[in-house]
Order: structure tokens, then C-alpha cells, then sequence
């Protein structure tokens, strides 16, 4: 079974990725060494992480909207 890993739109260069797994986990792998193991998340974990992020949660008081701006 081949896995499909996604990474975002966002990013121009190497960075993470992640897969929906049979089992319902998600797998998050480094794009520039796809040779080391990969972090699994239960479904629970990740859409608690997913959440965060949409509230700013991980945002460490960064201009995002100025960050986003410079990598495109």
C-alpha cells in the first residue's frame, strides 16, 4: 500500500507532510528525509493540533500575515 503524504500549498520549499493512514491515523514525515521513521497521531491528537492552529494557538506573537508574505 502505497502512502499518499501532503504538504502545504504554503510552503516553497522541503518542510513537513502528512498522510491520512488506513487505520485512521495521521503520519507526519520530513519532506527532506523521507528515510526517518514517521510521527503518528491518533485522530484525537491531530484534530486538537489542527484546532490550536486555527486559533493562533502556535502563533508565538508572529506576524504571520508579514511571514507569509516574504515566502511567496
Amino acid at each position: 500500500m502505497k502512502i499518499l503524504y501532503r504538504k502545504s500549498s504554503f510552503s516553497k520549499m522541503e518542510c513537513v507532510e502528512v498522510a491520512p493512514l488506513p487505520d485512521g491515523t495521521i503520519s507526519l514525515r520530513d519532506s527532506k528525509d523521507t528515510s526517518r521513521a514517521a510521527h503518528a497521531f491518533t485522530p484525537g491528537e491531530w484534530a486538537a493540533f489542527v484546532a490550536g492552529v486555527k486559533v493562533g494557538e502556535f502563533d508565538f506573537d508572529l506576524d504571520i500575515d508579514a511571514l507569509l508574505a516574504r515566502a511567496h
